[in-house]
């Protein structure tokens, strides 16, 4: 069996990242390998997923996929995008995030949105590869749905009505901005 490294400490991504990675690799966390996260010092998505990836090949004989993703909210001039982790850190969790940002939105008619995702794969000695995905939506006026994680019970994704916090997981796994970025991957990588 092959051997990858799902660089992420957020139990939720590995989950979502591991289902989409073909069964015939291993899929291994930072976790097990006692690993730590380096700090975020990029200043785009893409900065930060690559850091990521070069940061966790250091220590592993494999490839490492890894992601920086975030909600970007049109009204809040795209913020708190890849601060998006960071804000529920600093207020205590994601629920506390996400009525922050419902109070912020309150008196706002525009509630349009996108999570994006930038994945990077790296193979021992070789170039990072990144790629991106995005997918467009609106902000919910509550917060709904107890599935997903992260900002998820916030999103309503164009042509839906139910938040990804609402959906069922294979299908909210199945079109997310994860997805979109990994089926990019996926072309430039045949084998994952």
């Amino acid at each position: 069996m092959k051997k990858i490294l799902i660089g992420t400490h957020n139990k939720g991504k590995f989950r979502e990242i591991a289902y989409l990675i073909s069964k015939k690799y291993v899929k291994i966390s930072p976790f097990s390998l006692k690993i730590k996260s380096p700090k975020e010092t990029g200043k785009s998505f893409n900065e930060n997923s690559k850091l990521k990836a070069n940061f966790f090949s250091r220590f592993v004989k494999f490839p490492v996929i890894s992601d920086d993703s975030g909600l970007c909210i049109k009204a809040l001039k795209n913020s708190p995008g890849i601060y998006s982790a960071r804000l529920a850190k600093r207020k205590g969790s994601f629920f506390n995030a996400m009525k922050f940002i419902l109070k912020k939105l309150k008196n706002k008619n525009n509630r349009d949105a996108f999570f994006i995702c930038s994945l990077s794969f790296k193979v021992p000695n070789r170039k990072v590869i990144t790629v991106k995905g995005k997918i467009r939506g609106k902000i919910s006026h509550k917060i709904l749905g107890k599935k997903g994680f992260g900002y998820d019970p916030i999103f309503i994704p164009n042509s839906y009505r139910i938040t990804f916090g609402e959906m069922n997981k294979f299908k909210k796994i199945k079109m997310d901005h994860r997805f979109i970025a990994f089926k990019k991957l996926k072309k430039k990588i045949r084998t994952l």
